[in-house]
């Protein structure tokens, strides 16, 4: 438990964001560009500060921190590999995303291909945003705020939710983004706070990997392994596969990247997010490693389950006061994950479906309904949280469900922006079929737990669910060509090269960023 300093801090933490976030999304808000998209005002360090504050949520810090106990630092490739699909982003997604003039990512898939694919997309990303936006975001804060407080975890989930869908409804993807900004400088400073105090306590690196030789698990600081339950070759096939959809083709992240002021500032933002995403592996999931030979030396006392461990590394290593900044950290995480999400689902509601049914709604009534409905997503969340609730591994569950959902969506995004006879009858079987086997493959895997199918890692998986999906397209685009329309033909590259023609500091960043990574892997190889 906490003193009540902690409390005092957290509690002008949480007052201080809601001021703010009110603040900033009352000030300007004439119509539906402003509340959704910002008025198109976001410059490039915004737009990556809060790309990573919507990835990163408490979720990641107490699940990052238990993989780095159990695992060592092999969960780090799912932080490190974003950084090339962010540079994707930046070079091939967001420049075409601006240009197109899109307001949604199904809005592109209506112009690309048809309607139904529209609608598809849409579905599929109102589920994913509510089930491993939110949900599991508040589940794994409900489960530390119980322990840190004593608070029944519905009871504490449904008062930090509530606070968050205040500011969050009312302000817009503004205030989401500004909230976002201040929200990962707190989660970053805080996870500092524990590593330093960790690093303090085990008396330096070395120290560490001393007792990990002693215990034969020098292992741990590789970041590729051949064996084990996420093999290099694993990493490499499978996490482009659900990277592309999370980063480039999922509503919730990508709309920072539409409420960008201009091209520049959405080539920039990812590429700086890209490099915040280097951090991490050091801050989030170093750690969890450092915890578990504190543990073997007898310097921090634990026995229970490893989910817990990020609580016991609070109330044991940092003093008073400090540890009110981490579970500010911890809040922060949890809040610009659920606002990201909410603000997600208002505008695919919005635009995908209200206005389709109203084409002459009012911008006053399209905000109106984008409140509603993610008030509606909020309890809808919570009452998943008993279901998600049984997984054993957080972290693990929600990769897992993704593996499942993205091939479709990443195969019709990657075809249909450099391919152009990827025809619309194509992509709506691919969406169609390749999200009914992904949910197939899944329930057989978890209703027969024991057989060589289901021991196949999740990321192989989810590049053998991505490769039936191209099979798929390409045949059928074959079968049905495609029609284009005057607005089709200008939804896709003509080559790789086009994209990069326009001049910009980004090209030098990108290659800066893949130097940086290749260098990182080379380390801890």
């Amino acid at each position: 438990m906490i003193q009540t300093t902690d409390i005092i801090i957290v509690i002008l933490y949480i007052t201080g964001i809601v001021v703010i976030g009110l603040w900033a999304g009352i000030k300007k808000e004439s119509g539906t560009k402003d509340y959704f998209l910002a008025g198109k005002s976001l410059r490039w360090p915004m737009i990556g500060l809060a790309l990573f504050a919507t990835n990163i949520s408490c979720l990641h810090l107490v699940s990052l921190a238990q993989s780095g106990f159990d695992d060592g630092l092999l969960s780090g490739n799912f932080e490190w590999m974003a950084a090339f699909t962010l540079i994707l982003l930046a070079l091939f997604f967001a420049p075409f995303y601006i240009r197109s003039g899109i307001s949604t990512l199904p809005d592109f898939l209506e112009k690309r291909y048809n309607r139904a694919c529209r609608d598809w997309l849409t579905l599929i990303s109102i589920v994913s945003a509510i089930t491993i936006h939110i949900a599991f975001s508040l589940l794994t804060g409900g489960i530390v705020l119980e322990t840190l407080f004593g608070i029944n975890m519905y009871t504490s989930v449904s008062v930090i939710a509530g606070i968050t869908a205040v500011y969050t409804i009312i302000g817009g993807l503004r205030a989401v983004v500004i909230t976002e900004s201040i929200q990962t400088v707190v989660l970053v400073a805080g996870a500092v706070i524990i590593t330093t105090a960790c690093f303090h306590k085990m008396g330096g690196w070395h120290a560490m990997t001393n007792v990990l030789q002693e215990q034969g698990q020098l292992h741990k600081l590789s970041m590729l392994r051949s064996e084990g339950k996420l093999p290099w070759y694993a990493v490499f096939l499978g996490y482009p596969v659900i990277g592309i959809w999370y980063w480039c083709a999922d509503q919730t992240i990508v709309q920072r990247i539409l409420g960008a002021k201009d091209e520049n500032h959405a080539r920039l933002g990812p590429l700086f997010c890209g490099f915040i995403k280097i951090l991490p592996v050091f801050i989030f999931i170093l750690p969890g490693l450092f915890a578990s030979t504190l543990v073997q030396k007898g310097l921090l006392q634990f026995t229970g389950d490893s989910k817990g461990i990020y609580t016991v590394m609070i109330t044991q290593l940092v003093p008073t006061g400090l540890a009110g900044i981490i579970v500010a950290a911890l809040l922060s995480g949890l809040m610009s994950q659920v606002s990201g999400a909410l603000n997600s689902i208002s505008t695919l509601v919005s635009f995908d479906l209200y206005k389709r049914f109203k084409p002459s709604a009012s911008d006053q009534q399209l905000v109106r309904m984008g409140r509603i409905s993610a008030g509606i997503a909020l309890l809808l969340s919570i009452l998943l949280l008993p279901l998600l609730n049984s997984y054993n591994s957080i972290f693990n569950g929600v990769n897992d469900i993704i593996s499942h959902i993205a091939p479709p969506i990443t195969c019709v995004f990657l075809l249909g922006i450099f391919w152009s006879k990827a025809s619309a009858k194509a992509a709506q079987l691919t969406l169609l079929t390749g999200s009914v086997l992904g949910a197939l493959v899944y329930a057989v895997n978890k209703l027969y737990p024991a057989t060589a199918f289901a021991q196949i890692p999740f990321m192989m998986m989810a590049f053998y669910l991505f490769i039936i999906c191209c099979i798929i397209q390409v045949s059928f685009s074959f079968i049905y060509p495609m029609q284009h329309t005057v607005v089709s033909t200008k939804l896709y590259w003509r080559s790789p090269v086009e994209p990069l023609k326009s001049k910009g500091s980004y090209k030098v960043l990108s290659i800066l960023l893949l130097l940086v990574m290749a260098t990182l892997y080379f380390i801890f190889k």
